[in-house]
């Protein structure tokens, strides 16, 4: 353990009220899930990103999208949080219990799994979407999946069809050239201006407008701090980095958060 760095991190934590956790995708690489930049094993390895992520791809072939993006959701559904994800889940109550008072813990994701809830966190914004909130393409009410576990095996596969306009129920993530929602992106906002401190997590740091949130928040002035295996694109604005993984640090850094 780099103890200084973990230490001075933890030191943070100890003195937060409000404290945001800012992940990406090598937060859900150490589940199994494959990320879509980088490396070799990289999930767009074998795909366009233009035929399977985006609206023209969407109008092209539907069925092969919706396939796709079902295996996906099959992949995600068998992973499993890892002790990163738990670490998030249980520090709100580790430092209620070191202080005995009420910490805010809230976790802004780029990643579009259900890993951070299933691990037990309950503040969880989506900033690109989700795999488990599907909507229509036609209407944007929400949908619903076919019934039954999704198949990773097929290649094409009919959207289900929505209940109030009958229009195809699309993948509700966002894709290459859509905007991202407004809402989660607001909320993930007023989150950074409310919060004592932020930690990065697992993000390559590159992907805007979501690499704005910790330039903002250190230009703000919040403790900010970075835990990945490498330096990201976001470092330069870090007080501390720690190179670990979300696996290996965060539980780590919970456990020095005990009381003196």
């Amino acid at each position: 353990m780099h103890t200084t760095t973990a230490q001075a991190i933890a030191n943070a934590l100890r003195q937060a009220r409000r404290i945001v956790i800012f992940t990406g995708a090598g937060m859900s690489a150490e589940s199994g899930i494959a990320t879509f930049r980088g490396q070799a094993s990289s999930h767009w390895q074998q795909f366009k990103p233009e035929e399977l992520a985006s609206p023209d791809g969407w109008r092209a072939n539907k069925q092969r999208v919706w396939a796709w993006y079902e295996g996906r959701r099959a992949q995600v559904m068998a992973a499993q949080a890892h002790a990163g994800h738990l670490a998030i889940a249980q520090l709100a109550e580790r430092l209620q219990r070191l202080h005995g008072r009420a910490v805010q813990v809230d976790v802004v994701t780029q990643n579009v799994d259900n890993l951070h809830e299933r691990a037990g966190s309950p503040s969880v914004i989506h900033l690109h979407g989700s795999l488990f909130a599907p909507r229509c393409a036609a209407c944007h009410r929400p949908g619903d999946f076919a019934p039954g576990q999704p198949d990773a095996s097929l290649t094409a596969l009919e959207p289900p069809r929505c209940t109030h306009c009958d229009g195809f129920i699309r993948p509700g993530v966002v894709w290459f050239g859509e905007a991202m929602p407004t809402a989660p992106w607001r909320e993930a906002e007023d989150l950074v201006d409310a919060c004592d401190a932020m930690l990065v997590v697992g993000t390559s740091g590159v992907v805007w407008p979501a690499a704005e949130l910790p330039i903002s928040a250190h230009n703000l002035g919040k403790f900010v701090a970075e835990i990945n295996p490498e330096p990201s694109g976001l470092a330069q604005y870090m007080r501390h980095q720690w190179p670990t993984s979300a696996a290996q640090g965060l539980p780590q850094l919970l456990d020095l958060l005990h009381p003196a």
